[in-house]
């Protein structure tokens, strides 16, 4: 009769590293990206008379007031462009930023029924939240070249080929780490729902959306409003249409900033995951 270690009875469960975003995982439930990105945009501009257009109308909007107020009146100087070209180009990728961080927010609580009857990767609901905001980004852009065009706006094509994805890939990076942070603490603390829109309005007003930086006399005031991630995504956005280049070291503290909240909301989503079905 054989006979075995008791070690061979026992088996040890380990939860998914905090870091890591489980790829292998994403991969296989990757129709789900599809399922649940494209659901929300249906049911987002589901009944409404305009449809996709307001995507573009809220941009442009605000563009128009900004310019307005901010561009004529009190004359706010826009790193070589025209002031609506300046003030569109911040607003599509703040867009990015503010209704992903929003919807990412709120993603865990609104999918809770699904979360509690079967399993699949819970990171799959933030990410596809935000990739609302990418699809919205995409129909302002559009409208963005046609800007371009009207104000004769002078481009670096090579540059804007390369930068303009990496600004919009940075503003993802920038809104995933806050926009799972929220979610998950959204789930345990309903608080949240009410901190999540007063911190977009706030930080509006912390990013060089409407503003440029340089007006910023101050040292240590500038590196204080570098160390919003948006910085750094909407500068490079901006950089094929400026003829200076930018301040390096505010765009390295910017995109390092982006890279440890990506870190913070990922490993504090993973450590909380476990418990969402119970709490949602």
């Amino acid at each position: 009769m054989d006979v075995k270690k008791v070690d061979d009875f026992y088996f040890e469960i380990k939860p998914k590293l905090a870091f890591s975003l489980n790829l292998k995982e994403l991969v296989e439930y990757k129709e789900l990206f599809y399922f649940f990105t494209w659901r929300d945009v249906k049911v987002k501009y589901k009944q409404t008379a305009l449809g996709f257009l307001w995507a573009v109308l809220q941009p442009l909007i605000m563009m128009v007031i900004f310019t307005f107020f901010i561009g004529k009146a009190m004359k706010v100087p826009s790193d070589d462009m025209d002031y609506p070209i300046f003030a569109f180009s911040g607003l599509i990728l703040w867009t990015v930023f503010s209704s992903g961080i929003t919807n990412a927010g709120n993603s865990m609580v609104s999918n809770a029924q699904i979360i509690k009857k079967i399993y699949f990767p819970r990171l799959v609901i933030p990410i596809s939240s935000i990739l609302v905001s990418v699809f919205d980004f995409l129909i302002a852009f559009l409208v963005f070249i046609v800007l371009l065009l009207v104000y004769q706006q002078p481009i670096h094509f090579v540059q804007a080929f390369i930068l303009w994805p990496t600004g919009l890939v940075v503003a993802v990076i920038a809104t995933f780490g806050p926009g799972c942070l929220l979610a998950a603490l959204n789930v345990k603390y309903r608080d949240f729902r009410y901190v999540i829109p007063f911190l977009v309005q706030a930080f509006l007003f912390l990013t060089p959306v409407i503003y440029p930086i340089s007006i910023v006399s101050n040292p240590w005031l500038k590196y204080l409003l570098a160390l919003n991630p948006m910085y750094a995504a909407i500068t490079i956005f901006r950089m094929p249409m400026m003829n200076s280049a930018p301040d390096m070291t505010l765009l390295w503290v910017s995109l390092s900033s982006g890279v440890i909240l990506f870190f913070i909301g990922l490993t504090y989503f993973r450590k909380t995951e476990m418990y969402f079905a119970d709490l949602a």
